[in-house]
């Protein structure tokens, strides 16, 4: 200890001598940094030099994780929906129906339009179409060439037309030019695009109370839900719609948080087609959510570079196909990020894989029907198709 003491003791001193030196320049800032460098403790030189650069990587590749799990910390949740209850059954009279959910019958049905923003979604909007098809009066369906981030596509519905003849008869399809602008925020492109879906569903021939749905082609209806709707009376202006939410498939149910599609009484001059919460009423258990429900690879990592969350494709490794089939078939996040939750509780609990479901009962009518064909949307299919 004495030798220690003694070699720290005569350290301490030569560094004074030194320091005090009147030497040339150079020889005296390197005579101060001598000195400054002894001052310092090893392990804080190895914090400074190995430990921060090391949570600074950290924070680059898992910052989208830490801002998530915080959540709670900065932002509250939004207000609760008022929520009616939804009652049916196929052996009910709609005037019973009616009268359950405090709403009388009309004499006759409103007219019903279903307008919706196309991507690549074939396989999704052909089931949107055949379970809505006994109660639509007009589809209206509008395309563009420029996805929302602003990459051109081609009109994939244009032609796939061939495909949709069975609604020929009442479908008004319009087309409109993507502006291309880079960097933009792809809000408002979209944003964009619905303004332009207002002015088509005026050609459609909409009018005074009939009844909108506004909803992406992922988020179904379910048919029951928009007969409901359109045989009763007093049903409110707006009202938002509760969803089953899946990912992938049928296979991978989430929750029933899914409310971002709504059904309006439309009214000229004051209804805008939107993607928001535009009322605080909810109708329960009224249809499906089906997200990033595709037959195919390649559909899976157009929409992850075309639609509005591009930002979440932080790694190029993101898109790679095997990537994506293995983490389909694991029912994990494509984006590697955590739930979007406003407690703690809840994003704990929704971390990791989606639990699997085997149940097909209540799905729409037209999947069973053809389960051989859509297998892949069904429990037990995870494998897609490459091309």
């Amino acid at each position: 200890m004495a030798d220690g003491y003694y070699n720290s003791k005569k350290t301490d001193d030569i560094c004074e001598d030194v320091c005090g030196q009147q030497g040339s320049r150079a020889a005296l800032s390197l005579s101060r940094l001598r000195c400054i460098l002894h001052g310092f403790d090893m392990k804080a030189l190895i914090f400074l030099f190995v430990v921060v650069p090391l949570c600074i990587f950290a924070m680059y590749l898992h910052g989208q994780k830490i801002s998530y799990f915080l959540r709670p910390i900065w932002e509250s949740p939004p207000k609760p929906f008022r929520a009616i209850p939804h009652y049916y059954h196929e052996n009910m009279s709609m005037q019973n129906l009616c009268k359950l959910h405090g709403w009388g019958i009309r004499e006759s049905p409103r007219r019903v339009y279903d307008a919706v923003l196309f991507s690549n979604e074939v396989d999704i909007l052909t089931v949107r179409w055949k379970e809505l098809y006994p109660y639509i009066t007009q589809f209206v369906i509008l395309e563009s060439n420029s996805t929302f981030t602003g990459l051109p596509k081609p009109l994939v519905f244009a032609s796939n037309r061939n495909k949709f003849k069975f609604v020929e008869p009442r479908l008004t399809y319009g087309m409109i030019g993507g502006r291309f602008k880079k960097g933009e925020n792809p809000f408002v492109e979209e944003a964009y695009q619905r303004v332009a879906l207002d002015q088509l569903l005026r050609i459609a021939g909409i009018e005074d109370d009939d009844l909108l749905i506004m909803s992406d082609v992922d988020e179904i209806p379910s048919a029951h839900t928009i007969n409901l709707l359109r045989w009763c009376d007093d049903i409110p202006p707006v009202l938002h719609l509760q969803l089953k939410n899946y990912l992938y498939s049928f296979e991978y149910y989430i929750d029933n948080k899914s409310w971002r599609a709504s059904v309006h009484r439309y009214k000229s001059g004051k209804t805008r087609y939107a993607h928001y919460r535009q009322t605080d009423i909810l109708l329960s258990d009224a249809g499906w959510h089906c997200s990033f429900c595709f037959r195919r690879i390649s559909e899976f990592t157009f929409k992850m570079k075309a639609y509005s969350h591009y930002d979440r494709v932080r790694f190029s490794h993101f898109l790679n196909p095997q990537r994506i089939q293995d983490v389909i078939c694991r029912g994990t996040d494509l984006f590697d990020m955590l739930p979007e939750e406003y407690t703690f509780k809840e994003i704990i609990g929704k971390m990791g894989p989606i639990p699997r479901s085997y149940s097909a009962v209540h799905l729409p009518a037209y999947l069973l029907a053809n389960a051989e064909k859509y297998k892949y949307l069904l429990p037990g299919n995870c494998k897609r198709e490459s091309g």
